[in-house]
């Protein structure tokens, strides 16, 4: 008889429970008919005038011809004489440390003295490398110009915007605590 009894408040709450949930159903379905008024009522309404297109301007062509001043949209003498200016020199091989930028590099030290002296110069990747005066480093064809105790000047080539190069100085000074 107990499994009876425990079995009767069971079917009680799933009859509930299908009774409620008939019941939300049937508000769910009381009609869409306002809301297919209410679609009718805006299509029928008319919209705003559109504003006509803005007349378009005509610009007359203008032609160049005074000889005397330069025409603005070809290249200045300066520009074509471009060629003269240093370049680099793309028939030599790079060296090592030319495939890493100068803020990367560090100087860790000197060896020798006078116009024998060589820096020693730190990679990203802690190797240490013996440089001197003439020899490039760094991604802008930076040539060694001098070496002191406490730095390496440099000449680095860069673009000048027009085609040309440029000579840019440039140096790496000695780190203290170089690890």
């Amino acid at each position: 008889m107990s499994n009876v009894s425990a079995m009767k408040p069971l079917r009680v709450a799933k009859a509930c429970l299908l009774a409620g949930a008939l019941l939300a159903l049937a508000g769910c379905t009381r009609g869409t008919s306002d809301l297919h008024d209410w679609v009718a009522q805006e299509k029928a309404k008319r919209g705003a005038p559109i504003p006509p297109l803005p007349v378009i301007k005509t610009f007359e062509t203008f032609v160049y011809n005074d000889q005397d001043k330069r025409d603005p949209f070809s290249p200045s003498p300066d520009e074509l004489n471009q060629n003269n200016g240093p370049r680099p020199d793309e028939g030599r091989a790079r060296q090592p440390l030319e495939a890493y930028s100068l803020d990367s590099l560090k100087m860790v030290g000197t060896i020798g003295a006078g116009a024998n002296m060589e820096a020693l110069i730190k990679d990203p990747g802690g190797v240490i490398h013996r440089m001197r005066t003439n020899e490039y480093m760094g991604q802008n064809y930076g040539r060694i110009t001098a070496i002191s105790s406490d730095r390496v000047d440099l000449v680095e080539l860069v673009s000048n915007g027009n085609g040309g190069w440029m000579e840019r100085p440039a140096s790496i000074a000695l780190v203290a605590n170089a690890k």
